[in-house]
């Protein structure tokens, strides 16, 4: 088994990395404007690479945001099978639309199942894929 780095953050750790891109962000900003001030060109190209590789992190977070939402929508309709749409937006605290992309999402990978198909997509019962 593959240990990963989130699985073992405490919560603390991982809520600081939503301020440790836009920090090196702006030091990167600030490092190339004094360095493109006085003249000192490898000041300012290590000032944009730090830029870049901030604009990076901050691209990261926001996918494992979207896979952390994903999860706990999981999470939820495997401990309650037969869960509908708004009973898992409510039950995890997100708006229905996020709750419903991240159902249909888990469905087309096949880790969830349509339990009742109804015309409604609201009524659609979902469960763990056998």
């Amino acid at each position: 088994m593959v240990r990963t780095w989130e699985a073992y953050l405490p919560e603390s750790a991982i809520r600081s990395a939503r301020f440790t891109s836009p920090a090196l962000f702006a030091l990167g900003g600030l490092n190339t404007w004094v360095g493109q001030a006085a003249g000192d060109y490898l000041a300012v190209s290590t000032g944009l690479s730090v830029c870049v590789c901030a604009a990076g992190l901050f691209g990261e977070d926001l996918l494992q945001r979207g896979y952390r939402g994903d999860r706990a929508v999981l999470a939820y309709v495997a401990a309650h099978p037969g869960a509908t749409t708004p009973q898992v937006a409510q039950a995890i605290r997100i708006p229905e639309g996020l709750a419903a992309r991240s159902l249909n999402w888990l469905t087309d990978d096949g880790l969830l199942a349509v339990a009742s198909d109804d015309e409604t997509p609201d009524l659609r019962s979902y469960q763990l894929a056998s």
